[in-house]
């Protein structure tokens, strides 16, 4: 059975999504930690980021920095954290979070609820830079 992001990748689920290549695919959390939080995917079904061959987990890596430039970019904020947990979903996923303190990472604190209307402003502001930086990659 597909797991939820194979589904929202296919199309079946719909998603804030800010970027895809080819072999991978980044939406917004709609739990999100902070405003911004994005989880990129590889398309590939595989259940655990280091069980991912070589040539995939580079790929998801450089992707994932694509988009952590595009978030930054688009999101007030000091860094992107990045975070590698995997055990909610049995697909490998990493989690990019605009953050401005070290706190500002914790999993287990209440989700922001944002309205759709903002999730979709910040999805398009994150794909606008994605687009905008594009040539860099």
């Amino acid at each position: 059975m597909a797991t939820i992001f194979s589904r929202i990748i296919a199309g079946e689920i719909p998603c804030y999504k800010v970027a895809e290549d080819q072999n991978n695919f980044a939406f917004l959390d709609i739990n999100p930690v902070a405003p911004g939080h994005v989880l990129v995917v590889p398309k590939k079904e595989v259940d655990y980021l280091f069980d991912l061959n070589d040539e995939d987990y580079a790929s998801l890596q450089m992707f994932a920095k694509q988009v952590a430039t595009a978030v930054k970019a688009a999101m007030p904020c000091v860094r992107v954290g990045v975070a590698v947990m995997g055990l909610e979903v049995p697909h490998a996923h990493i989690h990019l979070i605009p953050i401005n303190e070290e706190k500002d990472m914790n999993f287990f604190k209440e989700k922001v609820q944002l309205p759709q209307e903002e999730m979709v402003r910040i999805a398009q502001a994150i794909a606008a830079q994605m687009q905008q930086h594009s040539e860099v990659y």
